[in-house]
């Protein structure tokens, strides 16, 4: 193999994979963004996400004949997806609802959430089985593992759902893990 071949088969299609991987791991956790209503950093990644993309897609152009750079284009679009959704469960962004439907006595379970600092709404309802209690608390995405093992510790019968919140707005406290900025209602004088 030459020193152009290893080039054209080798280098230029794992420089146009990696360059696929980065652009659409980038588009994919930018659509999320989006999704929950984070407008500014979105267009960053849209802009370096294009810029990627423009690099790769040239590349291809200028090189119509050479196989492999098909396949590590497909390749890279393909891994890119995976690695977008890998970082955005890492960045854990937002905030989520979880809808918890508990057969029986949820009263450990409801105990424990409501000591940890999680607002917890209950409701009555009536499942297949019988009467169940239905809790609703709105949480950072971050401590969505945390919850789902405390469901599984104190009640694992419980049958729960996730759901993405767009926006959440409350009180102070309303999200455990989570410091309330003080504002200064009244400026400090000069000097003090």
């Amino acid at each position: 193999m030459t020193e152009t071949d290893f080039f054209q088969y080798a280098l230029l299609p794992l420089a146009i994979f990696v360059a696929r991987a980065c652009d659409v791991s980038l588009g994919t956790v930018r659509v999320i963004l989006l999704g929950r209503g984070m407008r500014l950093l979105a267009p960053l990644l849209g802009f370096i996400e294009i810029l990627i993309w423009l690099l790769a897609i040239g590349q291809i152009m200028q090189n119509l004949s050479n196989w492999a750079c098909y396949l590590a284009y497909g390749a890279g679009f393909a891994l890119g997806n995976y690695l977008g959704m890998r970082i955005e469960e890492r960045l854990a962004v937002g905030y989520a609802m979880v809808r918890i439907i508990v057969p029986g006595d949820p009263t450990r379970l409801l105990r424990f959430l409501r000591k940890a600092g999680f607002r917890v709404t209950v409701i009555d309802g009536r499942g297949g089985q019988g009467p169940v209690l239905i809790l609703f608390t709105v949480i950072r995405r971050r401590l969505l593992h945390r919850i789902e093992r405390v469901i599984q510790r104190y009640n694992p019968r419980a049958f729960y759902t996730v759901e993405d919140v767009r926006f959440a707005s409350a009180g102070e406290g309303t999200f455990p893990g989570v410091t309330p900025r003080r504002r200064r209602l009244i400026p400090r004088r000069k000097g003090k």
